[in-house]
């Protein structure tokens, strides 16, 4: 008598999850499988394009002003640019992107400027 995938399928969906996740180690050791593999493999060939692109451009964003709002406003306007108005807008309005696609080094430097001034 063989067994349809509907009914396996029905089986499992009516165990409770601790003892699914027993048969799928138990499944595991028996076979020399694991069912983490093709996820990680897909991980990988994805992380290939997704790691060139990511290493070469980063932006850089404010998540918090600390305790020392006006010193991170002086600090948002050295580094961007920006007027007195719009850095305090940028600063209120966290989290805002203080700079886009910046060089990897230059996002280093923006960084330790804002923590340095408490962001």
């Amino acid at each position: 008598m063989s067994v349809s995938r509907e009914d396996i399928k029905k089986a499992l969906g009516e165990m409770p999850v601790m003892e699914l996740v027993e048969l799928i180690n138990e499944l595991e050791e028996d076979w020399g499988v694991s069912a983490a593999a093709p996820v990680a493999v897909a991980a990988a060939a994805g992380e290939g394009v997704a790691a060139e692109e990511e290493k070469d451009e980063f932006d850089v964003v404010l998540t918090s002003f600390g305790d020392n709002k006006v010193a991170v406003i002086k600090a948002v306007r050295a580094v961007t640019g920006l007027g007195l108005k719009e850095a305090k807008d940028a600063v209120e309005g966290t989290p805002s992107v203080i700079k886009e696609a910046a060089a990897k080094d230059e996002a280093a430097e923006l960084k330790k400027t804002l923590e340095d001034a408490g962001a």
